[in-house]
């Protein structure tokens, strides 16, 4: 069974959104309050997306990556199923409502092999001077306690293989913020065996085309970021491949860019 988009499911309060052989048990909530407590179409396109490129990627170690903006944790549940180690950010608002919620009941489902989920605050107002990588859960100082520590062992922390973001571009008081926090994990997260960081991928609706253009050009002229949009085509096969039988004006407005940071 094909997802719906999520536009026609902002009424349902548990969702069962089916991935490969596994099924994911959501909850999400529509009162307003925060754009981050359902789901949006960026993760569900962007999510299939990374399925179809990292199917066949193979790595020496288990590779990791941050989310940032994680909602209700479908990209991060996806990649952990791909076998990814996968750090989940947002506000405590959002953890405490649905994130944390969400991760603790799907992450013992998932097939073997899959990877672990850590759940962490991370509010990009705050400087990157600022993050503590050894508090187990908020990233940034200063926020409430949200959750409990759930895994044993080492926590993740930079460098990161990928960092992604989906359904986070829609206020102009956020893009520098977001912006800033983008570059500064790719900066900490550059390969001392190449001296390439790692790709940002983003995804997002085209609501508001002069916020969108704005602040691809500030990744490019004031970030060091080269960026490139994903062809529409690529997505199509994509989201076909992995099940989303969706008809074009389903997702239409829905575009994946991918940043790549210029490290010399």
């Amino acid at each position: 069974m094909s997802p719906l988009p999520a536009h026609y499911t902002k009424h349902l309060s548990q969702l069962q959104y089916p991935f490969r052989q596994s099924t994911f048990y959501l909850t999400q909530l529509d009162n307003g309050q925060t754009n981050g407590s359902a789901l949006w179409l960026g993760a569900q396109c962007l999510s299939c997306y990374l399925a179809d490129i990292l199917a066949k990627k193979s790595f020496t170690s288990r590779p990791k990556a941050i989310e940032l903006g994680s909602g209700i944790g479908l990209t991060s549940l996806v990649m952990a199923t791909l076998g990814w180690d996968m750090l989940a950010t947002d506000l405590p608002d959002v953890i405490a409502s649905v994130l944390f919620p969400n991760i603790t009941r799907n992450l013992p489902t998932l097939p073997p092999g899959a990877g672990t989920i850590q759940v962490r605050s991370l509010d990009w107002l705050k400087l990157p001077e600022e993050w503590n990588w050894q508090d187990p859960v908020s990233i940034a100082p200063s926020s409430p306690k949200t959750h409990e520590w759930l895994e044993e062992g080492e926590m993740l922390e930079p460098p990161f293989d990928l960092i992604l973001s989906a359904d986070t571009l829609y206020s102009p008081s956020l893009s520098e913020p977001l912006l800033r926090t983008l570059h500064a994990l790719a900066m900490k997260s550059v390969k001392a065996t190449s001296g390439h960081a790692p790709p940002v991928y983003i995804c997002l609706e085209r609501r508001d085309p002069i916020l969108i253009d704005q602040v691809l050009a500030d990744a490019r002229d004031h970030w060091n970021f080269v960026t490139e949009r994903i062809p529409h085509k690529k997505v199509a096969k994509a989201l076909e491949r992995g099940g989303l039988q969706w008809e074009r004006e389903d997702w239409d407005g829905v575009e994946i860019w991918k940043l790549s940071m210029k490290t010399v």
